[in-house]
Parts: C-alpha cells; sequence; structure tokens
C-alpha cells in the first residue's frame, strides 16, 4: 500500500514544481486532519454555494485544487489549460485553497486592466514582500490604498519622467563604451565572451549610477549586490506555503513560515547594509551643502529632498529604492538577452539589423550616441519582437480584487488572485496571424499588419509592461538602456557561436522573471567592412 501510494504522488507532482514544493509540508497537516478542517470550514475555495455564475474552470482535485496542472512553465501550462476549457478568455482555478482568476485573451485583458481596473488593482500580500519590500513601502508589490498611491506619485513625478531618464543619457553612453571596450579586447584575442554576464552587469551599473550617482563596482558593491538580488528574486519568485494555502501560513503564529521568514529577514539585513550605508553617504552631503552644481542629482539625492515633504520614513526610502533595483536590473538585461539570442538564431534579422546600425553611425564615432536612434525603425521592431516573444514577466506581476466584481457575466469574488497571461496573449494567432510563434520583426515596420501596436498599454494584444494602474513605471528607463546597448553590439561586432555549439538552447526557467536556462557564451569579430542598408 505504502509502494502505491508512493507511485501515485510521484505521478501527481511529475510535472508540477508547485506541487513538488508543497506537498512536502501538507503531509504532516493532513496527519493532524489541519487540511481537512481548513477546507471544511474555509470561504478561499472554489465553491459555489450561492449559485453565483463563476468563470468556467478544469476539474480539480481535492485539497490542491489545480496545481497538479500548472507545470513547470505556468504561462504555457494556464495557455492550454484555457484553450480547452474556457474558449482562451477567463478561467477560474484553484491553486491550493486561492481562487485565481487568469485573463488569456486580449477583451480579457481589457476587463481586467482597464474596466475593473480599480476594483482588481490591488496585490496579494506575502509575508516575503512584506519583509524585503520594508513594510511594504515599494511600488511593485504594495496593496492597493494611500501608501501606493503615494510612492507611485513619487516614482513618476520625481524618478522616472522622462526629462529624468533623458538626464542619465551621459551615464548610459559611458556605461555602453565600458561594456563595448571589453568585448573589443575579447575580439581582438579571439576569446568569448560572457554576454550574460556583460549585460547583467551593465544595467545593474545603470540602475546604480540612476539611483546612486555612480556604479557599485567603484565602491567594490557590484558583487555584494548582485548576490543579494539574486537571492531577493528567488525568494521572491519561489513556492511558498502561503501563496496556495495562506490560512495555514498563519497556524499556530506562522510557525510553518519561520524558516522562510528567518531567510528573507537576513536577506532584508544584507540590504541594509547596502541601502543604509549610500543613504547615509548622500545624507551627508546634503547636510554640506548637496552635491556640487555640476553634478545631476541621483534618485537618493531627489528622495531626501522630498522626504519632508512626503512624510518618508528611512525604511520607505529602502522600499522604494530596492523595488527600483529589482525593476531596473533584471527586466532591462533579459530583453537584452532574449534579443541577441534570437538575432543569433535568425542571421537575416541580424544582417537586416547590423546594415540598418552601420549605416546610421558616423565614422569618425566609437560609440553610437542616442540622437542616432530615432533613425532606427528596425531596431525598434526586433526589440518589439522581442518583448512579444519573450516578455520579462510572462503573467505579469498578480492583481488581487479588492472586492466583488462582474467580469462578462462572471462574478469574481473580492481576495481573488488575478493573472494576465501576457505571454499567450502575444503569441495569439487571432491577433498576430499564423505566423504568430515565429520572430519576424517585419510585421511591426512597412506594411505589417501590426506596424501600429504598441507596448504602452492601449493594445492590449501586445502587454508585456502591462497596463491601467499598476503598469511597469520604469518602462521608458529600461527601453533607453535596452535600445543604446543592442544598437552598439550589433554594429561593432559579427558574432559567432564559440567553437563546437551549432545551437542556442532557448530552454526558459520560471521565476519572478523568466531567463534562459544557459547562459549566452558567444565570440565577437571585428567586423571588416561596413554594411550597407538593406532594401525593404
Amino acid at each position: 500500500m505504502a509502494h502505491q501510494a508512493t507511485i501515485v504522488i510521484d505521478h501527481l507532482t511529475a510535472n508540477s514544481p508547485l506541487l513538488k514544493a508543497v506537498f512536502p509540508l501538507l503531509v504532516p497537516v493532513l496527519l493532524l486532519f489541519v487540511l481537512l478542517r481548513y477546507f471544511s470550514t474555509g470561504t478561499t475555495t472554489i465553491n459555489n454555494k450561492q449559485g453565483k455564475k463563476l468563470p468556467p474552470s478544469p476539474p480539480a482535485l481535492p485539497l490542491i485544487g489545480h496545481l497538479h496542472l500548472v507545470g513547470a512553465h505556468p504561462h504555457i501550462s494556464m495557455r492550454g489549460l484555457a484553450a480547452r476549457h474556457s474558449g482562451e478568455d477567463l478561467m477560474l482555478l484553484r491553486l491550493g485553497a486561492v481562487p485565481t482568476l487568469v485573463a488569456s485573451s486580449p477583451r480579457a485583458a481589457q476587463a481586467v486592466l482597464r474596466t475593473h481596473d480599480q476594483s482588481l488593482a490591488s496585490r496579494p500580500r506575502s509575508i516575503f514582500g512584506d519583509i524585503l519590500g520594508y513594510g511594504p513601502s515599494d511600488v511593485g508589490f504594495a496593496p492597493y490604498g494611500d501608501g501606493w498611491r503615494q510612492a507611485k506619485k513619487l516614482v513618476t513625478t520625481h524618478l522616472l519622467n522622462t526629462k529624468k531618464v533623458q538626464s542619465y543619457r551621459t551615464a548610459r553612453e559611458e556605461e555602453v563604451g565600458v561594456v563595448i571596450d571589453k568585448i573589443h579586447r575579447a575580439a581582438t584575442s579571439g576569446e568569448a565572451v560572457d554576454l550574460s554576464e556583460l549585460l547583467s552587469s551593465f544595467t545593474t551599473d545603470m540602475v546604480s549610477r540612476a539611483v546612486v550617482g555612480r556604479s557599485f563596482r567603484v565602491d567594490g558593491l557590484d558583487k555584494v549586490f548582485k548576490e543579494v538580488m539574486d537571492a531577493s528574486m528567488a525568494v521572491l519568485g519561489g513556492f511558498s506555503l502561503e501563496n496556495f494555502y495562506p490560512g495555514l501560513a498563519k497556524v499556530a503564529g506562522g510557525v510553518l513560515m519561520w524558516s522562510g521568514r528567518r531567510k528573507a529577514e537576513r536577506l532584508r539585513d544584507r540590504w541594509d547594509e547596502v541601502l543604509d550605508k549610500v543613504i547615509d553617504q548622500h545624507a551627508s552631503l546634503a547636510a554640506a551643502g548637496g552635491p556640487p552644481a555640476h553634478h545631476e542629482s541621483d534618485f537618493i539625492h531627489v528622495l531626501l529632498s522630498v522626504q519632508v515633504e512626503y512624510g518618508l520614513t528611512r525604511d520607505g526610502i529602502k522600499g522604494i529604492l530596492s523595488d527600483l533595483f529589482a525593476a531596473g536590473t533584471d527586466t532591462a538585461y533579459l530583453v537584452l538577452e532574449f534579443t541577441m539570442a534570437e538575432l543569433m538564431l535568425h542571421q537575416d534579422v541580424m544582417a537586416r539589423l547590423q546594415a540598418e546600425v552601420r549605416s546610421s553611425m558616423p565614422k569618425d564615432q566609437e560609440v553610437i550616441t542616442e540622437e542616432y536612434l530615432t533613425g532606427m525603425p528596425y531596431l525598434k521592431a526586433v526589440i518589439k519582437e522581442t518583448l512579444r516573444l519573450h516578455p520579462p514577466s510572462p503573467l505579469l506581476l498578480p492583481h488581487q480584487s479588492l472586492e466583488e466584481c462582474t467580469i462578462d457575466g462572471y462574478v469574481v469574488s473580492a481576495g481573488t488572485t488575478v493573472f494576465v497571461n501576457a505571454w499567450a496573449i502575444g503569441r495569439d494567432p487571432r491577433s498576430w496571424g499564423d505566423a504568430a510563434e515565429e520572430f519576424m520583426p517585419e510585421r511591426f515596420i512597412n506594411k505589417g499588419a501590426t506596424k501600429g501596436v504598441d507596448f504602452r498599454g492601449i493594445d492590449f494584444q501586445f502587454l508585456p509592461f502591462g497596463s491601467g494602474r499598476r503598469m511597469c513605471p520604469g518602462m521608458n528607463f529600461g527601453l533607453a538602456n535596452v535600445e543604446i546597448m543592442l544598437a552598439n553590439l550589433v554594429c561593432h561586432f559579427d558574432w559567432e557561436m564559440t567553437a563546437g555549439a551549432n545551437e542556442i538552447d532557448m530552454t526558459e526557467v520560471f521565476g519572478l522573471t523568466v531567463h534562459r536556462k544557459d547562459k549566452l557564451i558567444l565570440t565577437p569579430r571585428l567586423p571588416s567592412c561596413v554594411a550597407q542598408p538593406l532594401e525593404g
């Protein structure tokens, strides 16, 4: 009997890391009948005793709901489930004990992110998010309310507006020059480069220059910062008992969460070491009269200057800063890496892009500067196509309903977690045609059927940054970094796979963001001539 039970358990969890992560925690609880009591008295399941019309839902199992149907890549699993059970629009799942609405079409996304934006504008609370977000005091994970509105106003008004993003142009060009110089030395000696590491370092350095006023490598904090950032992203994007059984996470004072809580608190202590140091340095400079007149004020200087106006605490400042670091480094790096990987797989696209960029660069200039980017429509189309196929957060960040609302005649209860499957929407043949799965930047230019489609939250078939109140406020900052780096990478070098490699593995790993499983190792070559622009 025990052997048969083991076989059943292995079969249920074989393709579901969510269930594998949760199941060991459930076993002792099941033995104590805690789960049975919880489900018999709880109100967070998909039970419909009041006769309300709920969104379509696949058959569920007791206790685990639909966890066994969500595999290693939830965005892919959810697209398949939606196609089979909901006509690809709205679908209701129960992940453990949590009712979860999934929007998988442009029409459903518009209903969630625009029509019912205010009702669905909150975030699910998380112990780990509260700890690492200092309250939470951040913009990304904070629940909807006055605190979040004030933090977003501060960020969008003082930190991420168009003028402020443009003010970091010199910093972007300098950091690009550092990367190009490293690659040039490797190309001269015939060595391969770890493009993943270089691009990750570039986005980290760019964010640190905007936030702190200098690269972390100047203080020797770059490695420490990367370690803390990677660990934090793993905690926030990992599987936790409270994600699926929030009631059990509170049992006996949260004893089942103690281990994870301590891990998050240790991470926050490491954040404190980094953030307190740079805040104290800026505070001392401000007390002495502020930065020199020629010095462009960075994010921390701005936060300290409005601290009284906004009633910011030290933890409030650190919450905003940690959010800016997390959102600003990972997203831009992933877009750059996926773009270069796709270009290696599509040499015709690479050739056309190189021709456009090289024909736009003056011969006496070492680095492409930003004024030349406006004349590169194919470059922008390549970035758009990468965002369509590889949105950094394929399910966006989860929303949560603040109140009961009705969408397309279906009742969505208060407290429901809501995902928008931006990955599935970006590959929907109804919006993108029969070649929706193909990497074709041409669809965004010339007479392409989707030429006018953009990612700024208006076109709901293309939502890499979301839409509505919770749309990513750092979109312009990230894109500015992506455009100038990509232009210089393809302008200055021809790229080859390393010796012995004949393909690029695009296998993905799911987390808070989705990244490629393997590092992108390529060999740069100095071009022998400058290409001429291609027609078409």
